[in-house]
């Protein structure tokens, strides 16, 4: 399901808005920035600080992340089915994909939540339908950040 663009925009903005439902049906959004790409229908994110988010996915697993890079102002909305899985009993890929990115990070954190995808998206910003290339956002976008 993901697209070689979309893990290339996973890979360089690993900071994920994750979105879960909360009990009285409100929707919950969360920054998640442990993010890892395990294959093409799955990611998953190393649980450090997020116990509203776990407590939502035990009771509804139904989750959906939006990754976005500000400069070229295009997205990735990763929809799917969320499990938490406890260190110890995560699989030799999962643990070595954490371990190869996130090695620093492993003692900080309690869990994965993986996310098996059901959907996912590129979203493209009006910009280009309005003609804008790629090559001026990323320039004109840069100006604005440089600028603050």
């Amino acid at each position: 399901m993901l697209t070689a663009d979309m893990k290339t925009l996973i890979n360089n903005h690993r900071a994920g808005m994750v979105a879960t439902v909360n009990d009285d049906g409100a929707p919950s959004v969360s920054p998640k920035a442990t993010f890892v790409i395990l294959d093409d229908a799955a990611i998953a994110f190393g649980n450090i600080r997020s116990p509203g988010t776990l407590a939502n996915i035990r009771k509804r697993p139904a989750i959906e992340v939006c990754f976005i890079d500000v400069v070229l102002r295009k997205a990735v909305r990763v929809t799917g089915s969320a499990s938490i899985i406890r260190k110890a009993d995560a699989d030799d890929h999962m643990q070595a994909t954490f371990d190869q990115q996130w090695a620093d990070y492993l003692q900080h954190m309690s869990a994965f939540v993986k996310i098996d995808i059901t959907a996912c998206e590129m979203i493209l910003s009006p910009a280009y339908d309005l003609g804008m290339t790629e090559d001026e956002l990323r320039r004109t976008n840069l100006e604005k950040l440089n600028g603050l």
